[in-house]
């Protein structure tokens, strides 16, 4: 191995570590680091060497439970001469081996070389908040934190798979562990993979997610222990030598994050909040009101999202493969904002997902109870689904999703109820707008039932047989890692590390014991947190509608924003790419200025794969010439 190399990796990843760099190299193989210092920031130099020179370590992420870990450790006869994780997970390596990941609370993607038998030992965490991926051609291994740290190295393909475009323009990401090149792939979340000299490698899991009811406690019993456990939560995640922030949007979830870092901090919280002119889409009220409640000081920037659309290529550059979670234009802002105070924040992510807070989740409490539903209502809704459409683009919108919900409530269980849910086409609009060449290689996958089968066949015995946790189980362990790539590129973008509590493999664990009705009441989801936290924020916070980070879409794409997506996607050659009929997106562009049906999810995906398209052929020739 080439040290140019290992150094050409560790550049292009510069922004993800731009306080230090490490270096290895042991004849055939090498591994290389950039590091954002925030636990010993002088000691915790990597890669990390063992005492008797066998074992090296490089690891990306926080081990926020380390110091009571170090003490078992020490138990154990293990000496530290540093205050650095990455020692502490080293040690424990060599203490428990495999047994060792589930041990480890936070974030990590860690790779250990081991100089005695030449093996390779690559580990990511059990919910996949950091990114680590592989690419096994030609007989060898090469890895990164970014898809953009695997292109320096030499002699690799990189040719696009058409399963993964088919993921793109079915939800807007590809799904994991596949990514957008055939030979290259995403380690899953709480996996360990081993190469050695010899021998296969093959991916085992070392967490999996299993709901159990095993607690009868009252409900003041369980939101007393969840207040207990979310403290000692966000204290671990405290754990820093440099300040900490908070992102704070003045939802349920991020208020519980700061709302708790407050009460463990001798100093005010600096809480970080991006707002918009259009009050429709602005949480910048609500948040500050919860920062003056708690103390905080408030800092905050107000984003005109019409102009946002200047910077979209430079939020495409940060993810290397085509993203459109149109929230990522504002985690950007926010990770910028925030970038210019602290080195590390505390975020809410995960807390929809792990206690029942989507409308997708009431939702599909409903459509459990539709077998209850008079025979005569359920075929009033199906009318309703099949009304004409007006020259009225309200009345559109609704009819569309009265369509999406009662075609939704016909499918055969929740799994599949899952992927509709979470897609921004449909099947019979893939069927229109693929071409047909492209549509033959997807071997049949345009159906829910056979992403089902693909997804859950070895794994759907893990989940509850409750529908609206099997929703949960699909959420956590499928649509969860698409949102965790959102947060991690674009705050690394701007060397900033996010920290999500609610997503702390403990926590989760014993949120799969707490009873549905304990987190989801009727129409009020999160009801356990809400409960929990509600001395502690204004009044007015609990029990305010669900925004997120959302941008007007629709709207942009009625406006000019519709010519500038349309431009993109065939000035950048994508249009000739052989994926999507010319006349179909055409259409689909109609449709929407005249208002007959909303397509603005489905067009948004297409600018941005177009910018994805027109930067890769642009900037990676060499890559280009491969696909």
């Amino acid at each position: 191995m080439k040290p140019a190399v290992i150094t050409a990796q560790c550049d292009v990843q510069v922004h993800r570590g731009p306080d230090d760099s490490g270096y290895f190299i042991d004849q055939d193989f090498g591994f290389g680091m950039r590091r954002l210092s925030i636990v010993d920031i002088a000691g915790g130099h990597q890669p990390i060497v063992s005492a008797d020179r066998r074992h090296l370590v490089i690891f990306n992420g926080e081990i926020v439970n380390h110091l009571e870990l170090r003490e078992e450790l020490a138990a154990h006869g293990h000496i530290f001469v540093t205050s650095s994780d990455t020692e502490t997970l080293l040690a424990a390596y060599r203490q428990w081996g495999d047994e060792a990941w589930p041990k480890f609370e936070g974030m990590f993607a860690a790779a250990i070389w081991d100089r005695s038998t030449r093996e390779l030992t690559l580990a990511r965490d059990p919910l996949g908040i950091k990114p680590l991926y592989v690419a096994e051609q030609n007989g060898g291994i090469a890895f990164a934190s970014e898809l953009k740290g695997i292109l320096p190295v030499p002699d690799l393909k990189f040719e696009i798979d058409p399963i993964a475009v088919h993921d793109f323009f079915s939800f807007g990401h590809v799904r994991a562990p596949r990514c957008i090149y055939r030979d290259i792939y995403n380690l899953p979340p709480g996996h360990v993979l081993r190469i050695g000299p010899e021998g296969d490698s093959k991916p085992h899991a070392f967490w999996q997610l299993r709901f159990r009811n095993t607690h009868a406690l009252s409900e003041s019993e369980w939101i007393e222990s969840f207040r207990e456990i979310w403290l000692a939560t966000v204290k671990r995640h405290l754990l820093a030598d440099v300040p900490v922030g908070s992102f704070l949007s003045g939802g349920i979830d991020s208020s519980a994050v700061t709302a708790a870092m407050a009460r463990l901090s001798s100093q005010p919280v600096t809480a970080f909040t991006i707002g918009f002119p259009d009050r429709r889409y602005d949480e910048t009220p609500y948040a500050r009101s919860v920062a003056q409640h708690l103390g905080c000081e408030h800092v905050h920037e107000v984003v005109d999202l019409q102009r946002a659309v200047d910077i979209l290529p430079q939020v495409q550059k940060c993810y290397d493969e085509p993203f459109a979670d149109s929230s990522a234009i504002s985690v950007w802002y926010l990770s910028r904002l925030a970038a210019r105070r602290v080195k590390a924040v505390l975020a809410g992510d995960g807390g929809d997902e792990v206690f029942a807070g989507y409308r997708r989740h009431r939702t599909e409490a409903f459509v459990a109870q539709l077998s209850k539903v008079p025979r005569p209502l359920r075929q009033l809704g199906a009318a309703a689904a099949k009304l004409p459409p007006l020259p009225f683009r309200k009345w559109n919108y609704l009819r569309q999703r009265a369509e999406r919900i009662w075609a939704s409530s016909q499918l055969d269980d929740a799994f599949c109820r899952f992927f509709e849910k979470t897609e921004i086409t449909t099947p019979d609009f893939r069927e229109q707008i693929y071409l047909p060449q492209f549509l033959q290689q997807l071997e049949g996958r345009n159906s829910y039932e056979v992403r089902r089968n693909e997804v859950f066949g070895n794994s759907g015995e893990l989940a509850s047989q409750n529908p609206v946790e099997q929703f949960l189980f699909a959420d956590t362990t499928v649509q969860l890692p698409a949102l965790l790539t959102k947060v991690d590129r674009a705050s690394m973008a701007h060397s900033l590390e996010v920290r999500v509590p609610f997503l702390s493999h403990k926590l989760v664990e014993w949120a799969a014991t707490v009873p549905l009705e304990m987190k989801l009441r009727g129409a009020t989801g999160k009801y356990l947190v809400r409960k929990a936290i509600e001395p502690w924020l204004p009044k007015d916070i609990l029990n305010r509608p669900k925004q997120g980070f959302q941008a007007p879409l629709a709207d942009w794409f009625v406006g000019g924003f519709g010519t500038f997506a349309r431009e993109i996607w065939f000035d950048s050659g994508a249009a000739q790419a052989g994926y999507l009929s010319a006349s179909s997106v055409e259409s689909a562009f109609r449709e929407h200025q005249t208002g007959q049906r909303d397509r603005s999810n489905f067009l948004y995906g297409l600018a941005q794969f177009g910018l994805w398209w027109g930067s890769r052929q642009a900037s990676q020739p060499a890559i280009a010439r491969t696909a």
